[in-house]
């Protein structure tokens, strides 16, 4: 399996989803962080 933008993104989707239920109080972090850097990715900043 080769990793790409494209499933990167429903990876990253897991990983926050499993922090979010170990550490709740990060919810606004992670999230800030995760809009951030699919915006970024978004726009072709990032690849």
């Amino acid at each position: 399996m080769n990793l790409s933008i494209s499933n990167l993104t429903p990876f990253s989707s897991l990983l926050f989803g499993i922090l979010i239920l170990m550490f709740p109080k990060l919810i606004n972090y992670l999230i800030a962080f995760y809009l951030i850097l699919t915006g970024l990715i978004g726009l072709g900043i990032l690849r």
